[in-house]
């Protein structure tokens, strides 16, 4: 019903807020604690542990970023969205990087996210030195 929909748009917002922050313990609030988090590019699975750290290296590198959301579909399970990083580079070149991920949960908290992105379009920053 509408509640178990908007319920879902609040958690999602406020787990996107956190992620752009950059906040690794506001993230892990929204994780069961064996939550895996796959990649397409990698076909591994990460614990919430390893993914905070990725979080850490990210907002290195990108202090400021924004997640543009595209697409958002409430699941009876979760909820699957198409998003774009957006930044800037340090030496002024925009960067983007397309992503969609398939977020599944239970007893309120991400279980699984399944994550597809381009990793070309994130290996520019590889090259930043933070």
């Amino acid at each position: 019903g509408m509640s178990h929909t908007q319920d879902i748009l609040d958690f999602s917002d406020r787990f996107i807020d956190a992620l752009e922050r950059g906040d690794g313990e506001a993230a892990r609030t929204f994780y069961a604690p064996d939550a895996k988090l796959w990649h397409n590019f990698d076909d591994y699975e990460q614990s919430v542990d390893e993914n905070l750290k990725t979080l850490a290296w990210m907002h290195r590198k990108l202090p400021v970023r924004r997640y543009r959301l595209v697409r958002r579909e409430v699941l009876s399970d979760g909820w699957l969205q198409q998003h774009v990083v957006e930044a800037e580079l340090p030496d002024g070149r925009p960067f983007r990087m397309s992503a969609c991920c398939v977020i599944k949960m239970k007893d309120g908290l991400i279980t699984r996210l399944d994550e597809y992105l381009d990793p070309a379009q994130a290996a520019v920053l590889k090259e930043i030195k933070a």
